[in-house]
């Protein structure tokens, strides 16, 4: 076994025009979140408890696309999404749609250990929350200012965003930022950046875990569900690797990107950067992603085809490196 390591992003496709203050808000961020996974896993916590604990951090924080701080749909309200999978055993919990579970993390993680189901979505979410007794709060925790902003000019443009946090004068500023429009499913799109967090963890016994948490697109239609709570989409962990995704859902779901990783590994007997290079590489088609994993042998790797990912990683070995171009 190689040690320990542990990955962690929030989100792929960055604005060129980033200011410093926000950059900077972002690497302290993915730091702190870092070392709160280094410190657990130097305890001997279990992969699967260290993503939940880091993506329930990142939740907590409006900086990113999750939970408080998550975009808004065309009707001015949240829905979130994550998903978790334990490598050992291939265990997983996903849920869809939530608007008051302060973590949707944890409850997809409760849907993984209580539950007899994987997945669950909207109001049966829901109430299986409250007979779990998670922290509930009123959709109006997670809505920001700067979201309500963003959603004005995404439906003035009659366009769906996926960066939301950064201060624009108008969207003519933001198209500049991108040599041609970005398409989604054939949909001129205005800009193209992050919408998601996740972590990836092997810890000292080589087990895998990944976790993925997201509030989706800016002004997306109420119902629409990404990659990110989807087993081998948007999150897999296995017994060789832990993957998480973030990017253009539609494209992610269409290569399913991080099963993808676990199968050139486990077929074609790729390593772990090469199995992340091949699948950004050839399964994206035309869409926008990224991905963070780690090995069953210690090893972290990240790729992206678009001009960023906030992104952070760390080894037992005393490796570590905080990023966004």
């Amino acid at each position: 076994m190689g040690g320990w390591a542990i990955a962690v992003h929030g989100g792929a496709g960055v604005d060129p025009n980033l200011p410093a203050e926000r950059q900077k808000q972002a690497k302290e961020l993915l730091t702190r979140c870092l070392n709160i996974g280094i410190s657990a896993l130097r305890s001997s916590l279990p992969a699967i408890d260290v993503v939940e604990l880091v993506v329930r951090e990142l939740e907590s924080d409006p900086l990113f696309n999750s939970g408080r701080g998550s975009a808004l749909t065309a009707n001015g309200t949240v829905e979130m999404e994550a998903s978790i999978m334990d490598g050992d055993g291939r265990r997983c919990g996903a849920v869809s749609g939530i608007s008051t579970v302060k973590n949707p993390i944890s409850l997809a993680r409760l849907i993984m250990d209580k539950s007899p189901h994987s997945y669950l979505g909207f109001s049966g979410a829901e109430e299986f929350a409250k007979q779990q007794g998670v922290e509930m709060v009123d959709n109006e925790y997670f809505i920001t200012e700067d979201n309500v902003g963003m959603l004005k000019l995404a439906k003035e443009a009659n366009t769906i965003l996926f960066d939301y946090r950064i201060p624009l004068t108008g969207l003519d500023s933001c198209a500049s930022s991108v040599e041609s429009p970005i398409r989604m499913n054939g949909l001129p799109i205005s800009v193209y950046a992050p919408e998601t967090v996740g972590c990836v963890v092997v810890d000292g016994q080589g087990r895998c875990a990944a976790a993925t948490s997201t509030g989706g697109l800016m002004n997306k239609m109420t119902g629409r569900i990404g990659d990110s709570p989807l087993i081998g989409a948007g999150t897999y962990a296995g017994e060789l690797c832990g993957v998480s995704c973030t990017g253009e859902g539609e494209a992610i779901i269409r290569g399913t990107l991080a099963r993808d990783v676990a199968a050139v590994m486990e077929y074609k007997e790729l390593g772990l950067q090469e199995a992340v290079d091949f699948v950004i590489k050839k399964r994206l088609d035309k869409g926008f992603a990224g991905l963070i994993a780690v090995s069953n042998k210690g090893e972290v790797a990240y790729g992206f085809n678009c001009n960023g990912m906030f992104r952070g990683c760390a080894t037992e070995d005393g490796f570590m490196d905080v990023g966004i171009w």
